[in-house]
């Protein structure tokens, strides 16, 4: 189904990316947004769709969103049908979560990496040394996945829902050429000069390019967003690093 949201906030920065990744954890798509000056402040305008047993949800965390001062629900005119069928969630892929420690720099970083966007890679680097092993898969994942949802609703919101090769062609690709030297080979995703190979241990490393993956085709594609998989890496001999995409 197909709901609008307005939304009143007193803060611009973030407020977009921080909306869109709630509309996207619920399971929705984010199909167009506005934004405007207000007399009580910024106003947003998002038209969403997803599956109507998540709305209840979705409209009590954007109403209860720290960042937003009012809200209202509509259904848009000639929106589809409640009873139409639901775009099918997301299924469940025990995505790694970081720790609470590690989600409070990762919210720091968000803000300073969607400043100086396409100039990522010298926090991130930072932040992978500074990180124990087992805590860098969660932390870089997370945060690439939330800059590539930012990036899809800055760039690519315009294009709407498109299908799992389109999403992958006309979104993903553009969008990591912005930050490496990327291709498409088959039915994979070819990365040639990510930064996060060869750190002396072994194993694929580029969690935070397989997240902003995630964060791009799920925006862009909505709840039957392929995932991306790296199946080959430099850091373990591989010419390329490469990535694949699966529904299920």
């Amino acid at each position: 189904m197909d709901v609008e949201f307005r939304v009143v906030s007193d803060r611009r920065e973030g407020l977009l990316l921080a909306l869109g990744q709630t509309a996207i954890a619920h399971g929705f798509a984010l199909l167009r947004q506005r934004m405007a000056g207000g007399e009580d402040g910024v106003v947003l305008t998002m038209l969403v769709r997803g599956p109507q047993r998540n709305l209840a949800a979705l409209e009590d965390c954007v109403a209860t969103h720290p960042l937003v001062s009012s809200f209202e629900a509509t259904r848009p005119e000639g929106a589809a049908r409640a009873d139409s069928p639901a775009p099918r969630p997301l299924p469940h892929r025990c995505a790694p979560t970081p720790c609470a420690a590690d989600s409070h720099r990762v919210e720091a970083l968000v803000p300073l990496l969607t400043r100086d966007y396409p100039n990522l890679f010298v926090p991130l680097l930072e932040l992978a040394r500074e990180l124990p092993a087992e805590h860098r898969e969660p932390a870089l994942y997370d945060l690439g996945r939330r800059i590539g949802a930012w990036v899809q609703a800055r760039d690519f919101a315009a294009l709407g829902t498109l299908s799992p090769c389109e999403a992958v062609r006309r979104v993903a690709l553009p969008a990591l050429r912005q930050i490496v030297q990327a291709q498409i080979h088959g039915d994979a995703l070819h990365v040639s000069d990510s930064p996060f190979c060869h750190r002396g241990e072994r194993g694929a490393c580029c969690h935070f390019l397989r997240g902003m993956l995630v964060g791009l085709l799920g925006a862009a594609h909505g709840p039957d967003a392929p995932h991306a998989v790296e199946t080959r890496c430099r850091n373990d001999g591989a010419e390329i690093c490469a990535f694949e995409f699966r529904t299920a």
